[in-house]
């Protein structure tokens, strides 16, 4: 038999999750990333459910529980530091969270040795036919492939080719959000703190056993233009907006400059009717973002994978049938995860009614039902969906 050729756009998450499968079921896989090298940093994701079983099967599981993080209890604190009110424990962190960057660390090592890994490059240009795609790269030389999947998150440059412009399925959430790491220079541990004013919210919380924390910057706004790839632009926009705030946010803003894993986006969703287009198919963020308030966009992204190529394999190159499948497998489970993320006014409440409402129904909810509620609606969430055994 052929052995089918596959790209890859995207080297975070769910591009090495389903070149993991795919080079399991005999495919030729690359994947080819933007930037210079694997990308470090980013904020604590969460692992739930369904997801779990995948983790064990793919063989990482044991590695993974070596670079597991857990945040402490999270306190929102007024100007001076003192207590306003506390989440109640648990309610952030999944059956298993871990740092992004261990786990983009732990994806590549697990991947490198059996796919073909472009970095500093990125796709141009797609051109289908009934037998392939040639695609065209900024850097390397034209190639062809039989399918090219796009896994390159939010901006995805292949949605964009196959699809059309980002704007035709980007449902901005009207909060921006900014993350970075820091020194723990408040000696939280692994504790967390919050604190806000009306349509700001900025957050410390230790990560990597206490050694260090992570800095959170969200804002209010309408959707504007920046550069996506400008860092420079992206933190004067965060200093614009948190400039004469109190609290700890003149040293955090200082703190910024000397970050190596800046991080800055819009806080938004991913929303199509179908994530296929002859050979060319999303996944992940690229596909269905539910943004990171949802806290299953790694989840979507690992069971997304095991799908998508559990389902070429078993339709044996009918590969029309096989992305059907896929997305008739993922598309209730997708609109359940993005609800979750829905009503940001809880958390950065943009009027003073809204804010003062905020502050007392934290306050007042690790006395009432509806905290296990909140608990588990993620967990219910995340296990209402049934994975087929493909092998």
């Amino acid at each position: 038999m052929k052995t089918n050729t596959v790209l890859i756009s995207g080297a975070s998450i769910a591009g090495p999750a389903l070149a993991y499968w795919l080079t399991k079921y005999g495919y030729d896989v690359t994947i080819v990333e933007r930037s210079p090298t694997i990308r470090p940093g980013g904020h604590a994701v969460d692992f739930r459910g369904a997801v779990m079983p995948i983790l064990k099967e793919m063989g990482i599981w044991e590695e993974l529980l070596k670079y597991e993080t857990r945040s402490g209890k999270i306190t929102l604190v007024d100007k001076n530091n003192k207590k306003v009110a506390r989440f109640p424990d648990g309610f952030t962190s999944g059956e298993l969270e871990i740092m992004r960057g261990d786990l983009v660390k732990i994806m590549y090592e697990t991947t490198r040795h059996q796919v073909n890994y472009i970095f500093n490059d990125t796709i141009t240009a797609l051109i289908q036919d009934e037998e392939g795609v040639n695609v065209t790269f900024k850097n390397s030389k034209p190639a062809r492939y039989d399918f090219v999947f796009g896994a390159d998150g939010l901006h995805s440059q292949v949605r964009s080719i196959a699809f059309g412009e980002e704007n035709s399925f980007s449902s901005h959430m009207g909060v921006y959000i900014a993350i970075f790491t820091i020194p723990n220079f408040m000696n939280l541990g692994m504790d967390g703190l919050y604190y806000g004013t009306l349509g700001k919210r900025v957050g410390v919380f230790g990560s990597k056993q206490g050694t260090e924390a992570k800095a959170s910057f969200y804002f209010c706004a309408d959707r504007f233009h920046y550069d996506y790839r400008d860092i420079d632009q992206q933190k004067q926009i965060i200093r614009k907006n948190f400039s004469g705030e109190e609290w700890q946010v003149p040293r955090l803003l200082e703190l910024m400059d000397t970050s190596s894993d800046f991080y800055f986006d819009s806080i938004s969703q991913i929303k199509m009717d179908n994530w296929s287009r002859g050979r060319v198919a999303l996944i992940g963020d690229a596909a269905h973002c539910a943004s990171p308030m949802s806290g299953m966009g790694t989840s979507m992204a690992f069971i997304g994978a095991y799908i998508l190529a559990g389902e070429l394999r078993a339709n044996n190159g009918n590969y029309q049938q096989a992305f059907a499948n896929y997305e008739t497998a993922m598309q209730g489970f997708v609109k359940r995860c993005q609800e979750l993320a829905e009503g940001l006014d809880w958390f950065v409440p943009k009027t003073k009614f809204k804010h003062w409402m905020s502050q007392q129904f934290w306050k007042i909810l690790p006395y009432t039902p509806w905290k296990n509620m909140m608990i588990e609606m993620p967990s219910k969430i995340a296990n209402s969906i049934s994975l087929k055994t493909y092998h």
